[in-house]
C-alpha cells in the first residue's frame, strides 16, 4: 500500500472512531478517558497502557480540556496533523451541533423515552470508568509502592478537590515515583512518535503567548464585538485547569456579566450540555449561538474554536520535548509514580461525581454491573455497551 493510500486509510479510521465516541461518550472528561482507553488501548492497540497513562498525566498538567487534548494527541499519533484535526472535529461536532440546535429552540431532550435513554447512557459512563480504573490499576499499580501512591492520590483529590487536587496528586505522585520506583521496570520499549518538530512546538508556544497577551489589548482598543468575543473565549480556555465544569465561572463572568447572554439562557444551556455526549467545552458553541449580535453559525463556530485553541496550542508546544523527556531513565521513575496517581484520580472520580450522581438505586447498580461485565468478561466494544445500556435505561425509567 502506498504512503498516500495508507494516510487516507488512517484518516478514515481516526475520523470514524472518534465520531462514534463523539456520539456515545457520556459522563464528562473522566469518562471520556475511559472510553479512549477501551477503544485505543484495549481494542485497537494504538498504544500501550503505560504510554496512554503518560499522555493522560501530561494533559492533566496543561490548561484546557484534558480529554479533548488526549483525543487530539491520539489523532496526531495515528494520522499526523490531519489525523489530529479529524479526531478533534469528529469528537467535538456532534455535541456542538446538538447545543446549537438547542439554542435555536429544538426540543431534543423532552419525553420519557428520551429521558430513559439519557439515564441509561449516564449509567454506561459508570461502567466504562469502572472498567478503565480496574484495567489500569492491574497494569500500573502492580506492587505495594505504586498502590500506595494511587491511594494517596485518592485521598488528595478527596481532601483538596477540583483541578488543584488533581494536579497536586500528580505532582506528589511523580515525586514519590522518583524516590520509590527507581528500580522497577525498564526503559521505554519504544518511542511514541508525534510528528511535531521543535520548531513547530516553539511557534505554537509563541502563538499561545501572543494571543493571550495581545487579544485583551485588541479588545480594549477596538469596539468590535467579534474581537471581544475572541478574547473572552480564548482567555476562558487558556486560564482553566481541569476543563469541563471548572470553566463555567469564567464563561459566566465573560458572557453573562457583559450582557451578551441572559442568566436564564446560560443555565438552560448548561443543563443541556450535561445531558449530551462529548466535551463540556462545546457549551461555548451554545453561548456563541445565543449572542444576538452575530449570526448563529458564525457565533457558534467562533466561540467553539477559540475556547479549544489555547489548550491545543499548549499541547503542540510541549509534545516535542515530552517525547524526549520520557526516554530518560530518571523520567521513567517519575512517570511510574505519576501514572499510579492517575489511577487514583480516576478511582476518586469514579465515586464522585460519576457514581454518586447516577447510581441512585438497585436498578442503576444492576445496569452498571451488567455493563462492566459486558466490557470485562464478554469483551464487547464500548459503543455496543453504550447502546445496550441506553436500551436498559428506557426499561428502568418507564
Amino acid at each position: 500500500m502506498s504512503d498516500a493510500r495508507r494516510s487516507i486509510e488512517h484518516l478514515k479510521e481516526v475520523f470514524s472512531a472518534f465520531l462514534i465516541l463523539g456520539l456515545t461518550s457520556f459522563g464528562g472528561p473522566i469518562a471520556h478517558l475511559g472510553y479512549f482507553r477501551a477503544e485505543f488501548v484495549t481494542r485497537r492497540r494504538w498504544l500501550s497502557e503505560e504510554d496512554y497513562a503518560d499522555l493522560v498525566a501530561l494533559c492533566q498538567f496543561l490548561p484546557g480540556p484534558a480529554s479533548s487534548q488526549v483525543g487530539f494527541a491520539l489523532g496526531l499519533l495515528r494520522g499526523g496533523g490531519w489525523g489530529a484535526a479529524a479526531a478533534w472535529t469528529a469528537f467535538t461536532l456532534p455535541s456542538a451541533i446538538v447545543l446549537v440546535l438547542f439554542a435555536s429552540g429544538a426540543a431534543v431532550f423532552d419525553g420519557p423515552v428520551s429521558q430513559g435513554i439519557l439515564h441509561g447512557l449516564k449509567v454506561a459512563a459508570v461502567a466504562i470508568v469502572a472498567h478503565a480504573v480496574w484495567g489500569m490499576a492491574r497494569k500500573l499499580c502492580p506492587d505495594q509502592r505504586r498502590a500506595g501512591i494511587a491511594l494517596a492520590a485518592v485521598l488528595l483529590v478527596v481532601l483538596i478537590g477540583g483541578p488543584v487536587g488533581m494536579v497536586t496528586a500528580i505532582v506528589i505522585g511523580a515525586v514519590a515515583g522518583m524516590l520509590l520506583c527507581r528500580d522497577q521496570g525498564g526503559p521505554v520499549s519504544h518511542e511514541l512518535y508525534f510528528p511535531v518538530s521543535r520548531r513547530v512546538g516553539q511557534v505554537a508556544a509563541a502563538c499561545f503567548i501572543a494571543l493571550l497577551i495581545g487579544l485583551p489589548w485588541l479588545a480594549w482598543v477596538s469596539s468590535s464585538m467579534v474581537v471581544s468575543m475572541i478574547d473572552a473565549f480564548y482567555r476562558a480556555g487558556a486560564l482553566v485547569f481541569g476543563g469541563g465544569h471548572v470553566v463555567l465561572p469564567l464563561l459566566e463572568s465573560e458572557v453573562v456579566q457583559s450582557g451578551w447572554v441572559t442568566p436564564d439562557s446560560f443555565l438552560a444551556g448548561y443543563g443541556a450540555a450535561q445531558a449530551i455526549p462529548g466535551p463540556l467545552f462545546t457549551f461555548a458553541a451554545y453561548l456563541g449561538a445565543e449572542m444576538g449580535a452575530l449570526s448563529v453559525p458564525f457565533g457558534a463556530a467562533l466561540a467553539l474554536i477559540m475556547i479549544f485553541l489555547p489548550g491545543l496550542l499548549l499541547l503542540v508546544a510541549v509534545l516535542p520535548y515530552w517525547s524526549r523527556f520520557r526516554r530518560l531513565e530518571r523520567a521513567q521513575s517519575l512517570m511510574r509514580g505519576a501514572n499510579a496517581a492517575v489511577v487514583g484520580i480516576l478511582g476518586a472520580a469514579l465515586y464522585q461525581p460519576v457514581w454518586t450522581s447516577v447510581i441512585v438505586g438497585s436498578s442503576e447498580f444492576a445496569l452498571a454491573l451488567t455493563g462492566f461485565l459486558l466490557l470485562s468478561v464478554w469483551k464487547l466494544p464500548a459503543w455496543a455497551v453504550v447502546v445496550i445500556l441506553a436500551a436498559g435505561g428506557i426499561v428502568i425509567t418507564l
